[in-house]
């Protein structure tokens, strides 16, 4: 397999780690719309959630793991860092964001029960 197939599937890898956040997220909304529910949680329904919740955080690591060690292998300077030090920051930013947003959906869910 030569660098561009490896950096290819890699980048292919790495769009999958990013579907499976986005699923983690949208998991964690409906635990949290759930817990919100007027009528109360359904105990099973937030058990799947929170049981593939845990999966899917497995998974990313795993595989972030991996992308990781295999991203030193064809690392072409040895000492250079950009673009780690770039993703960082990117992954920093959207970090920031999605805590920006759980952050509001707790006040909202705050707010909902002082409502009630």
């Amino acid at each position: 397999m030569d660098s561009s197939q490896t950096q290819n599937t890699s980048l292919q890898r790495l769009q999958n780690v990013e579907k499976t956040i986005v699923r983690v997220l949208e998991l964690a909304g409906g635990v949290m719309d759930e817990l919100a529910s007027p009528t109360g949680p359904r105990k099973e329904f937030i058990n799947n959630h929170c049981r593939e919740f845990m999966q899917m955080i497995k998974d990313i690591q795993f595989t972030l793991r991996n992308e990781i060690k295999s991203a030193c292998e064809y690392r072409p300077f040895e000492k250079c860092d950009y673009n780690s030090r770039i993703s960082n920051e990117i992954c920093f930013t959207k970090l920031e964001f999605v805590i920006s947003q759980l952050d509001a959906m707790k006040q909202a869910i705050d707010q909902y029960h002082d409502t009630v």
